[in-house]
Formats: structure tokens, sequence, C-alpha cells
């Protein structure tokens, strides 16, 4: 019995090594922005029974978040970011199919936009990402987007707690004013607004009525899952 102890114990020790090794090199395959490594690791890692929600949580997100503190720090630039990011959404694209199985991995759902005359992209796509990787559905609406299309959308998913708008350029800072303002009008409008952007800042946010200003995706995630929480206690 004793050495049948030790060698399950032994097995459980060389099982968590072996886990440890593939969620390390997970992490580093999206830090350095190698999607293919990315999507071949995760592969092998679930064919060998690896936990997907381990995957995610211990080794995708943490690897995401390394990424984007990075960048905020300006450790990191424009080109090095999108790459993590693209291997992130590799993997999520395995992932989510397994993930959205568990009613667990599902906060909230989160509609998303870049303002009409703003065609930029970068930032609104990783919050999508670290939204996602957090297991909120995310209504991406794309950019250029009017008040009219955000209305739009949160008629079609009342679900939804939070409305993200994103805008990059000083010159659609006043579109972006103009749809908070419709969206509070609209009849029966529950949903926390938050803002982000390069053009934007906390004191914008408070003149337009936000309800919460994000430098970084994530920060923007941390915030959104606060609201969450508190729209369900």
């Amino acid at each position: 019995v004793y050495l049948s102890c030790c060698t399950k114990t032994s097995l459980k020790r060389k099982r968590a090594a072996f886990d440890l090794k593939y969620l390390e090199e997970i992490r580093k395959a999206i830090e350095c922005g190698k999607p293919k490594d990315t999507e071949r690791l995760i592969r092998q890692a679930l064919e060998d029974g690896e936990n997907p929600a381990v995957i995610l949580e211990d080794a995708m997100v943490p690897a995401m978040r390394t990424a984007g503190e990075a960048y905020r720090r300006e450790e990191s630039d424009i080109p090095k970011i999108l790459l993590a990011a693209r291997s992130m959404q590799k993997g999520l694209n395995i992932l989510e199919p397994i993930l959205e199985q568990d009613p667990d991995r599902h906060p909230g759902t989160v509609i998303l936009g870049t303002v009409e005359g703003d065609l930029h992209d970068v930032g609104k796509n990783l919050v999508a990402i670290m939204l996602r990787s957090a297991g909120f559905e995310v209504i991406d609406l794309g950019v250029d987007v009017s008040g009219r299309m955000f209305q739009r959308a949160i008629k079609e998913h009342p679900e939804a707690e939070i409305v993200c708008i994103s805008s990059l350029l000083t010159t659609s800072m006043p579109g972006m004013r103009q749809i908070v303002k419709q969206l509070k009008r609209t009849r029966g409008f529950h949903m926390k607004i938050m803002v982000g952007g390069g053009s934007i800042t906390q004191e914008f946010a408070d003149e337009i009525g936000a309800d919460a200003y994000t430098t970084n995706a994530v920060d923007a995630v941390d915030v959104a899952k606060r609201f969450v929480q508190h729209s369900d206690s």
C-alpha cells in the first residue's frame, strides 16, 4: 500500500510539472507574439487532457496582461502588442467553443465600438480580446459607429450590461459626446457606459457623463467585472 501511495504521489507531481511546463510555454508563445506556436501548444495541451479553463486563466490571460502592461509602460510597441493579441485570439478560437458550454464562464455581455468618424481599431480590438478572455460575450460593432448603430445594438441585446465606446482622434470626441447623450436619452437605458482611447481623458469622460474611463485593456476588464458584480448584488 505504501508503495502504491508513493507511486500515485509521484505521478501527481509529474503531472503537475507537466502542466506547468505546458502553461509556461503557452504564456511565452503569446508574450512573444507567436500565433502558430500558441495554437499548436494549446491543441497539444487539450489532447493531453489539460483543462481548457486552466489554459485560459493560468496561461493565456496572464500572458496578455503582461503584454498589455508592457505596452502601457511603453516597454513594447504596437506591432508587438498586435502579435500578442493575434496569438491570444488564435487560442481563444480553439477554447471558446469548449468554454461556452460552461455557464459560469459568462459574467456578462458588452457592446463595443469606435465612434463615428474614427476608423482606428487597435485599442478597441485589444479590449475585445481581453473581455472575451475574461468570459464576456462581446458584441463588436467595429469602427465608424454612429449613435443609431449603438442604439440598434442595445435593442438587439437587451441583456448587455455595458457599452464601451472608443475614440482615438480628437475630431471624433464630439461624436462620442453625442453618442453618450443619445444613449442616456434612450427609453429604458440601464447600461453602464465605459469610454477610452488616445484622445479621451478622465476630465472629458466626467464631462460627458460616462460611468468609467480606462486607459488600457487590462483596466477595462477589471472595471467591467466590477460593474457586473455590482449589478448582480
